[in-house]
């Protein structure tokens, strides 16, 4: 505490940082994390700062990189994560007394004033330093002491004390006690790429059965990999494949009553052949569910599976654990409610029993039991409807012997309930993409996704559809308004997803008065021919394919709109400064008409000089055009392809 009078450097205004420090920021594997702060002393000495981060639980070792002085007091500095885990960062600051001193001396020297005193001034910092030097640095301190003392050498003296080699000693041995560190340390949550970058196919295995009205298996279900494949998915996402309860099970079209042979619905989880750790007996067992795991990643994709909190009347939790629940003064469980929705058949779980404690190891232990049988990623389904506090702890328990999970939020609710989730630790969530229709909602949500503090712990998902929601923008469509859709979920976000194989066969009959499908498959067993060859499906591939060899669209926090003069054209870059990848992405948001006019190519921030002519290639056609000036002129028929996604591939020197 001796120092502690002594620090003179003040550090305000730090960022990243959620609340206060309350939450982790996020970050996949050498994604740079770039901090920036307002750093100040009192009078004109110069300070200086550097910014200290390690892996948590190294309490003893920083790494330091120094911050650079943007102007105005302001400084910035970036890291990055080498492998994911949790890491930690803060800045240290300091009255640079040396770098002081020798500013003056400059001044004086170019005044040609004596400066005799002013080098012996600088002897005494060195002096100074040798108490935190190593031994190889007293030993140059001692031979530059020497050298400034000597009256003879003043010449020497002085541009010695301009060199490299002593700015970096004295840079090092500066007295730390009398460094300002930061009030807090910062943390950073560092993930696999997958967490930024996906590309997800959402598909109920019980519909690939080659044989109709038969219900599918894991089996059939490792036939239409390839399929999927082929399309460039890399995670495939299937809905709950637990036992399904009898008990007010829901018919076809969601009927309460169900007729038999009705399938149910897989999100009433539980009967008397198991619950949330057990296998549909008519999807297989668990070793055909292991050996599709292994299946799809041979083929390139990760199984995602669905984490769902609650549970058929006939689950084991209900007699087992009957405190778990809320139970009526009929003496009859409450189901859950969304008035003025009614699902009878499933009973939501109750997070204020006294009996929490057991309930969180249990939960826990189901996400256990499927990490050891190959699963890295889940889907959570209405997460919102459970504790905040125990997602905090389930994915940190979880995160702590295994990093690499991925957990996505299926919350289509409230916003500040949504960017809880993503504070609280969930890697992805589900958007309002699939409500967003023109082009000044597009711009507003993904500046609003990109440009404000959401950008440092809130990862977007694009949905088209989902089998609860068969949005207007696809009812009763013609495959234009499919094609649109998946051009900008594709290109706008870095993760994305669609439900299949309707949505590659263009189907989008709704039921009446509501944002749903018709006859949904969550209620009954469908027959497809996965091997229907479709113009959505080649796009899909052609797009899968782009993102993949394009790094720009990679992430989303990189996208930059762009002017145009009719607004039914929306048009955005995307470029990647490591790679120079550089795309310009223009989408006609009309699906019945041919919409065209001009747009403002942001030359600067593609790195275009002058007024001399670039070239663009068309990666959907391989179409090339040679372009000049801010303004140029498209045309997009939506019968034919509703989009340019324009790489550029020549910048000319003025």
């Amino acid at each position: 505490m001796k120092a502690e009078g002594q620090k003179r450097a003040s550090i305000r205004n730090v960022s990243p940082q959620i609340e206060c420090g309350k939450y982790q920021i996020k970050r996949i594997v050498d994604e740079r994390i770039e901090v920036e702060a307002d750093i100040f002393g009192d009078g004109h000495d110069k300070v200086d700062a550097v910014l200290l981060y390690r892996e948590a639980g190294d309490e003893n070792k920083w790494e330091e990189i120094p911050m650079i002085h943007e102007g105005n007091d302001h400084w910035s500095s970036a890291f990055e994560g080498s492998q994911p885990g949790i890491y930690e960062y803060t800045i240290e600051a300091w009255i640079d007394h040396f770098n002081t001193w020798r500013s003056g001396l400059n001044k004086k020297i170019e005044a040609r004033q004596n400066v005799k005193t002013e080098i012996l001034i600088g002897a005494e910092l060195m002096e100074d330093a040798l108490a935190q030097a190593n031994s190889g640095q007293k030993k140059q301190l001692r031979n530059w002491i020497n050298l400034l003392r000597d009256e003879e050498k003043e010449s020497e003296a002085i541009s010695k004390i301009f060199e490299d080699a002593v700015t970096n000693v004295m840079y090092q041995t500066r007295q730390r006690e009398r460094a300002t560190r930061y009030k807090k340390i910062l943390k950073v949550k560092v993930e696999r790429k997958r967490a930024l970058f996906s590309a997800w196919y959402e598909f109920f295995p019980r519909s690939t059965s080659e044989t109709p009205g038969k219900h599918g298996t894991f089996k059939s279900s490792e036939k239409i990999l390839p399929e999927i494949a082929n399309m460039g998915f890399d995670v495939i996402y299937l809905p709950p494949i637990h036992p399904i309860g009898k008990s007010h099970r829901k018919g076809i079209n969601n009927a309460t009553e169900a007729q038999p042979g009705d399938p149910g619905s897989p999100w009433a989880i539980g009967s008397e052949e198991g619950g949330h750790k057990a296998i549909h007996p008519e999807l297989g067992t668990i070793d055909d569910f292991t050996s599709f795991v292994k299946k799809a990643e041979k083929n390139g994709i990760e199984v995602a599976i669905d984490f769902a909190i609650q549970c058929s009347p006939d689950h084991p939790y209900v007699k087992e654990h009957p405190q778990w629940f809320k139970w009526r003064p009929d003496g009859t469980v409450q189901y859950a409610e969304n008035p003025p929705k009614k699902y009878q058949d499933v009973l939501p779980v109750n997070f204020e029993t006294e009996d929490w404690e057991n309930l969180w190891e249990e939960l826990k232990s189901v996400v256990e039991y499927w990490i050891d049988k190959g699963v890295k990623i889940f889907r959570v389904d209405n997460p919102h409807t459970k504790s905040f506090i125990f997602w905090d702890w389930l994915i940190q328990e979880i995160n702590k012997n295994h990093k690499d999970i991925i957990f996505l939020a299926e919350a289509f609710t409230r916003p500040r309930v949504m960017e809880e989730l993503g504070k609280v630790g969930f890697t992805q969530s589900y958007t309002y993409f699939t409500w967003r229709n023109s082009k000044e909602e597009f711009q507003e949500y993904l500046t609003e996704l990109t440009q404000t503090e959401l950008r440092e712990y809130f990862r977007p998902n694009f949905w088209p559809n989902t089998p609860d929601i068969l949005p207007v923008s696809l009812e009763n469509q013609s495959e234009a308004s499919f094609l649109i859709r998946i051009i900008l979920a594709s290109t706008l976000s870095s993760n994305y997803g669609i439900y299949g194989p309707l949505f590659e066969f263009g189907l989008n009959e709704a039921y009446p008065g509501k944002e749903e499908y018709t006859r949904s498959e969550k209620y009954e067993v469908k027959h497809w021919d996965w091997y229907r060859p479709t113009r959505t499906k080649e796009i899909i591939s052609q797009l899968n394919s782009i993102r993949n060899e394009n790094t720009a669209l990679q992430t989303t926090y990189n996208i930059s709109f762009a002017d145009t003069d009719n607004d039914q054209l929306i048009c955005y870059s995307k470029i990647d400064k490591r790679t120079g990848n550089k795309l310009l992405i223009v989408v006609n948001l009309d699906p019945h008409h041919t919409q065209s006019g001009w747009i403002k190519v942001p030359l600067k921030e593609l790195e275009i000089k002058g007024h001399q002519p670039f070239a663009v290639v068309d990666l959907l056609t391989a179409s090339r055009y040679i372009w000049q000036n801010e303004w140029n002129y498209v045309e997009l028929h939506p019968q034919a392809l509703p989009a340019h996604i324009l790489r550029i591939e020549t910048t000319n020197e003025r």
